[in-house]
């Protein structure tokens, strides 16, 4: 269900916002809005769109042979914030580049308790400058180009930052990009295709995390194939001093199957879809018996802690399997929130 909703309805529903900002939050939400009246409010001035995607593929893992097999993700995650007019005021870019490596006996031979950096966080040590000869590490171009997407509306971006070839066409932004820019071109695309209103004002600033891992990985066994997997959890929040004023959260549980010979048996060219592009396909109704699916629950715990400060995120009580025990935020989410409390706690830094 997709309303626009004042903040003095939310107060009536289970999207409850408990913010100290003293004025009236206007946002757009997928979240359940059991109770909360159909009347809506002009949005305030200034309001801007948050927005957040997440592209990844597996293409280039290979099964094992002489040599182990490897699931090999590339994933892009960009935040924005963009205005009525389709300019984009905010931008942000990072990228996961990691693996998980198997055996030709269906084993996981990578450390599956590893920390998963992404490239801003790994930042010099990715090695573009020591190793590759480049003049600015990863992470400045991938600035450059979230820069220079600034002030821009998506047709001006996709036609003014890259040639055919992907390679950046601005002679400035060339100056400093020199990797290929085609795929977070179409990363940011997706990102403003989903941007909403959640409560974002001009004056906001936009900040994107994610917490990363490759713990869930089994190996082949019992006639069962193996699973190389990658799980990302997402959030992009914007701030007015401490105070959070919009959230979006998204996870996405990547998969590449194998048997106990090491042989891949996951369709490569398959899309990976994130939990909120999955919707009720992911299941968590039609097998887990909930009432709410995923990308719902994590709409309502996105909406939940708009207006709230990330210490009082962090406060937010839970049971011992970390999900809500505040009946209103339980009311709509049942799983564990800890992860979310976690991303928020990231984010916010």
């Amino acid at each position: 269900m997709k309303k626009l909703i004042p903040l003095l309805s939310l107060l009536l529903s289970v999207c409850l916002l408990t913010g100290c900002m003293g004025t009236p939050v206007v946002y757009y939400c997928d979240c359940p809005t059991e109770g909360a009246s159909d009347n809506s409010t002009e949005l305030p001035e200034g309001a801007l769109k948050t927005g957040l995607a997440i592209v990844a593929n597996a293409k280039d893992s290979v099964s094992a042979s002489d040599m182990d097999g490897e699931a090999k993700y590339d994933v892009t995650i960009v935040a924005v914030l963009v205005d009525d007019n389709g300019v984009i005021r905010s931008c942000i870019i990072d990228s996961i580049g990691t693996s998980v490596k198997f055996s030709a006996a269906g084993t996981i031979t990578s450390d599956l308790s590893a920390q998963i950096l992404t490239k801003n966080e790994l930042g010099d040590s990715y090695g573009m400058k020591a190793y590759g000869g480049a003049k600015y590490e990863w992470y400045e171009q991938a600035a450059a180009l979230a820069q220079y997407a600034v002030g821009k509306t998506l047709s001006e971006l996709k036609n003014g930052a890259v040639n055919e070839s992907g390679k950046a066409a601005d002679a400035d932004l060339a100056s400093t990009a020199t990797i290929y820019l085609g795929g977070y071109v179409t990363a940011i695309e997706k990102a403003v295709a989903n941007a909403k209103h959640l409560g974002a004002r001009s004056g906001d600033v936009l900040k994107l995390a994610s917490i990363n891992s490759i713990a869930s990985s089994a190996a082949a066994a019992d006639g069962k194939d193996g699973t190389a997997q990658l799980d990302c959890d997402v959030t992009a929040i914007t701030m007015n001093g401490d105070v959070i004023t919009s959230c979006y959260i998204d996870s996405l549980q990547a998969k590449v199957a194998f048997d106990a010979s090491g042989v891949i048996t996951s369709d490569l060219s398959a899309a990976l879809r994130t939990k909120n592009e999955l919707g009720e396909e992911y299941g968590m109704k039609a097998w887990a018996g909930a009432k709410y699916e995923w990308n719902e629950q994590a709409a309502s715990f996105a909406a939940y802690v708009t207006g709230k400060t990330a210490a009082e995120v962090a406060g937010i009580a839970v049971n011992e399997r970390t999900a809500p025990a505040d009946a209103d935020l339980a009311a709509t989410v049942t799983i564990a929130i800890g992860g979310f409390q976690a991303l928020i706690a990231k984010a916010a830094q």
